[in-house]
Formats: C-alpha cells, structure tokens, sequence
C-alpha cells in the first residue's frame, strides 16, 4: 500500500471520468493518503445553485448547469493544492479541460461498462440516465466521452473490488509521473544566456 508520494504534489489532482467511476470513493481517500483537502464540486455546485443536481437540470436545463459547473470549477482550481472530484461531463467543457490542464494534474478513472452500470445502479440522482435504459446510456456517454477523457494527464483503471486498491494505483500512476517530469527537468538542456 502507497501512504504518501515521493514528492510533494504540485498541483490540484483532479479527478474526471464517467459517473459510478469512484471519483469521490477514491478521492476522499487519495486526499486523507495525502494530507490534503477534498472537494466534490457537484457539492460545490448544489451550495452555489442552493438546490440540487436533478433540480438544476429540471428547472434550467443542462447548458445552465454546465455554465454553472464551469464556473465553480475555475473557483476551485484557484485554491490551495487539494484533490477535486468532478462530475462526469466536466471535463468535456474545453474552457474547464483548460483550467485544470494549467493549474491541476489530471487522473481519468477508467472503468468499464459492467463497473459503471453496477455502481450507478444503487443511486437514483443521475440526470443523464433517466429516460432509457443505464446500460445503453452509459454506452454512449463512453463512446462519446472516453476520447475526450483520455487527454487527461494520467490514465487509472478503476476496477470492481476494494476501493483502496484503485487508490494505490492512482498514487502510484502520480508518483511515477512526478518522478519522470523532475528526471526530465534534469536532463533538459539549459536556456541559452546570449
């Protein structure tokens, strides 16, 4: 088990991906890992709209919760290092993709169809799944949002089985990237001074 990093995290870890992926589970736990903040920004959002998610959606439809979303976002992003869980199209906004590729590290868990349909079978408040059947529309969404997804920093799968093990692989997947950005930092060539 992974308990801390070998180098401090420099930026706001950002979690994206479909819902059921276990950008809370994990998050909560990455952060306690880490010593730092946690910050769900669906929460942030229904604090800033004072009314929940569903209601959003039924009162001023999807493009004024995204518009909303995109905002408390940039918020977030602006505060001290922590890790932040993002709703499931957040990161299909480019103007959010750009904030978080500027000021975060970006981790997609990556679960698949049989993962995501069971965990998002136990709750009820998912907006985008109502009017069909879950399965067929998390398919699409993964078909739509997976090649957008993947642009994030880094790829974790996130699996069935005990939450803590997605929580090691994601501080591992960190660890080696900061790693290979400071080996890299190293080894560029220095800035010509004439």
């Amino acid at each position: 088990m992974i308990t801390t990093l070998h180098r401090p995290l420099p930026r706001t870890l950002v979690l994206v991906g479909l819902m059921g992926a276990g950008k809370t589970a994990v998050g909560k736990r990455v952060a306690a890992r880490l010593g730092l903040g946690f910050v769900d920004a669906d929460h942030e959002i229904e604090t800033a709209a004072g009314c929940t998610i569903p209601d959003i959606f039924a009162r001023y439809g999807e493009p004024a919760f995204r518009d909303l979303e995109r905002r408390v976002i940039a918020r977030l992003m602006r505060d001290p290092v922590q890790v932040l869980s993002t709703g499931g199209g957040a990161f299909m906004d480019p103007q959010t993709r750009d904030v978080i590729a500027e000021l975060g590290l970006s981790v997609w868990l990556k679960a698949d169809l049989a993962v995501l349909a069971a965990r998002t079978a136990k709750r009820s408040n998912r907006p985008l799944l109502r009017g069909g059947d879950p399965k067929t529309l998390l398919a699409e969404l993964m078909e739509r949002r997976h090649p957008i997804y993947a642009l994030a920093d880094l790829t974790v799968e996130s699996r069935d089985g005990p939450v803590e093990e997605t929580v090691d692989r994601v501080l591992a997947a960190i660890d080696a990237h900061l790693a290979a950005t400071a080996a890299a930092e190293e080894t560029a060539p220095a800035g010509r001074t004439d």
